[in-house]
This record gives structure tokens, C-alpha cells and sequence, in this order.
């Protein structure tokens, strides 16, 4: 039950960091109308279209907040413009703590966690209990940077967090004036939360991706099936065809006669004289001073041509031997003046015993 349940909570993690991705994305590239929120410090707020992707521009209008909700009521225009919006709100003045800090230049890329571990002593409330930003880092001397600290409590910008919810916007981001609250570059935005879903009600990003899951497991149980069938279709279809590649091979190992192509060579090889067993008795059967300057081995005939003393006693050597038959001279027999002895030419079948010495 463990792993199940690691696997779950797993598995949602995962659909609400791909949910959060698709998100982030859409609502990046999808333009939705801007409404700029700005307040008096008397509790009158002034909402301004900044901008709209279709439809005309509205007038500005004021109002004050009663229960989470404008009043007077505003009208339907104002109403469908806030409809899927993202709402900018200007904090008063009074409503936000400015601070100066500095830090060295080498902390720049750690400013997050070195502000926010010290919220508490920077500011009146504890870090959970304020919302909080800073500008731009900015040069101060060599090795020193500095920044303006920008913080209010969440409760300053909880009524704001209910207005949007109640008017359907889609997110809310509140900003404080560091300076002129006219140049949107002096604004540090202290608060950022999406309120719903930037690809709207009716598209819920994690069912779709469930559904989406569960469909593709469905396709790979199917295709796992499939190949399961398709494979021993496969294999069976193989065994055959190794059947017929058997019958094939045995075919080629018999000749016409049904007589095995291994055994002819075998009784070839019993039958057929070794050219090295010929050599060796020769040399057996030569004399001494007899030397063998020429052998050729045509089928059951063999030629020896060489020089020695005594030519035609070679004949009766040859005739001798069990291996050799019908010795005979193919040439004549000559001397030459500057050679020790005869050459001769010698001519012999060679006998079927030769099978049995193999």
C-alpha cells in the first residue's frame, strides 16, 4: 500500500507541475485584457482599461469596496471587462513600507533568501504574516549594490484578492510606488497569484491529462496485445519456414541417387591417393642416391623425374612396391657429360591400396 500511495502522490505531482507548465505558457502567449487598479488612500479605488484584445475602450470608474465587492455596483461593461482579466493594483502610500537596503555586489544572485530570512527584522510583521518585493539592484560604488525594500501585510491586499475573486478575474498582482506612481518602472510588485485557469473554466488542464494518460495506457495495452498475437503468428511462421530451410539442406546433402553428398566425398578421399603418402613411398622405395627433381600426381598416374646411378633398376624397385604397378619410362633415359649419373623418366599407376594406409 506504500508504494501505491508514493506512486499517487507522485503521479498528481506530476500532473500539477505539468498543469502549472501549460499554464504558465498559456497565459503568457494568450493576451487578456489588463485593468489597472489605483487608490486614493480614502478607500476610493479607480479602475483603468490598459488594455483589451478586442472591443472599445472604457471610461475609468471609481469605486469603493464593501464586502469583498465594488460600490456602487459597477456596470456590465466593467463587469465582463473584469471577467478572465488581470488586475494591476497600486498600493497607497500608506499602505506600503519603503526601505533602502544595500548589500555587497557578490550577493546580487542570492538577494531572495538573504531578504527573506530577514523580513522579520526588516519589517513589522513576521515573513508568513507580509507580501514583499524590491527594485531593480542598482550600483553603489565598486563593490556594493543597493535596492529599495518594498512590503505591506497580506491583509492590505486581501480585500483586493476578494474583489478579484468575486468579479471572475483571472489573476491579481499588486504593486507598490516607490516614487511616482505615474511611471509603471518605479512600480515593485510586492503580490503575483493566478486566480483560475489562463485556458479557461471549461478546459481543466488536469482531468485532460488524466484522460490523456489513461488513453495512451489503453494504446499500449492494445498494441502489447497486438504484438503479443502478431508474435506468435511470427513464430509459428518462422518454425515453418526453419522446416522447409531443413528439408532444403537435407535435399542438397543427397545427390539424384539418394546417396549422400558427405559420403561420396568420404569414399573419395578412401579411394583417391594422398600426394604425401605417394611422396613417402617413393622415398622408400628409391635408392639412396637417387634424387626426385620433378612429381606430378594426375589421378591414379604418377610421373617421377630425377637424375640417379642405375635407371632401369628403378623399374624393378617401382614394380616392388605394393603402391605402385606398371612402372615404365614416359622418355628417354639420357647423361650428360657434366652430371653425376642418369636422368630418367619414370611413369606408374598407382594402386587402390592406398585407401587403406589413409
Amino acid at each position: 500500500m506504500t508504494i501505491i500511495s508514493e506512486a499517487k502522490s507522485l503521479f498528481d505531482e506530476w500532473i500539477a507541475a505539468v498543469s502549472e507548465a501549460i499554464e504558465l505558457a498559456v497565459g503568457r502567449y494568450m493576451r487578456r485584457p489588463t485593468i489597472l487598479l489605483s487608490g486614493n488612500g480614502a478607500g476610493v479605488l479607480t479602475a483603468k482599461l490598459n488594455s483589451a484584445p478586442n472591443g472599445p475602450a472604457l471610461p475609468e470608474v471609481s469605486f469603493r469596496l464593501a464586502d469583498g465587492r465594488p460600490s456602487p455596483s459597477l456596470p456590465a461593461d466593467w463587469q465582463a471587462a473584469f471577467r478572465g482579466s488581470r488586475i494591476e493594483a497600486v498600493l497607497a502610500p500608506a499602505q506600503v513600507l519603503l526601505r533602502p537596503l544595500d548589500f555587497p555586489k557578490q550577493a546580487q544572485e542570492f538577494l531572495d533568501g538573504m531578504i527573506r530570512s530577514q523580513i522579520d527584522r526588516l519589517t513589522p510583521w513576521p515573513a508568513d504574516e507580509a507580501v514583499f518585493g524590491w527594485s531593480e539592484p542598482s550600483a553603489h560604488g565598486q563593490e556594493r549594490i543597493e535596492l529599495i525594500l518594498a512590503a505591506t501585510s497580506k491583509q492590505e491586499v486581501e480585500a483586493l484578492l476578494q474583489l478579484a475573486t468575486n468579479l471572475g478575474a483571472q489573476s491579481l498582482a499588486a504593486f507598490a510606488a516607490a516614487s511616482d506612481a505615474s511611471h509603471a518602472s518605479a512600480n515593485i510588485k510586492v503580490f503575483d497569484r493566478p486566480l483560475g485557469s489562463a485556458t479557461g473554466r471549461r478546459f481543466d488542464t488536469p482531468r485532460i491529462l488524466r484522460m490523456a494518460l489513461l488513453a495512451t495506457g489503453a494504446a499500449a495495452a492494445v498494441a502489447l496485445l497486438v504484438a503479443t498475437y502478431v508474435g506468435d503468428s511470427l513464430d509459428s511462421e518462422q518454425q515453418q519456414l526453419m522446416g522447409r530451410i531443413s528439408q532444403r539442406r537435407t535435399a542438397l546433402r543427397l545427390g539424384s541417387d539418394g546417396s549422400s553428398a558427405l559420403g561420396l566425398l568420404a569414399k573419395r578421399k578412401q579411394t583417391s591417393p594422398s600426394s604425401i603418402v605417394v611422396l613417402e613411398a617413393l622415398s622408400r622405395a628409391l635408392p639412396d642416391r637417387t634424387y626426385v627433381t620433378e612429381l606430378r600426381i594426375d589421378g591414379d598416374k604418377v610421373q617421377v623425374v630425377g637424375m640417379t646411378q642405375d635407371a632401369p633398376s628403378l623399374i624393378r624397385l617401382l614394380e616392388k612396391s605394393p603402391q605402385f604397378a606398371r612402372a615404365t619410362f614416359f622418355a628417354p633415359t639420357t647423361r650428360a657429360p657434366n652430371e653425376p649419373g642418369e636422368q630418367f623418366h619414370i611413369e606408374a599407376r598407382i594402386t587402390p591400396s592406398f585407401g587403406s594406409t589413409i
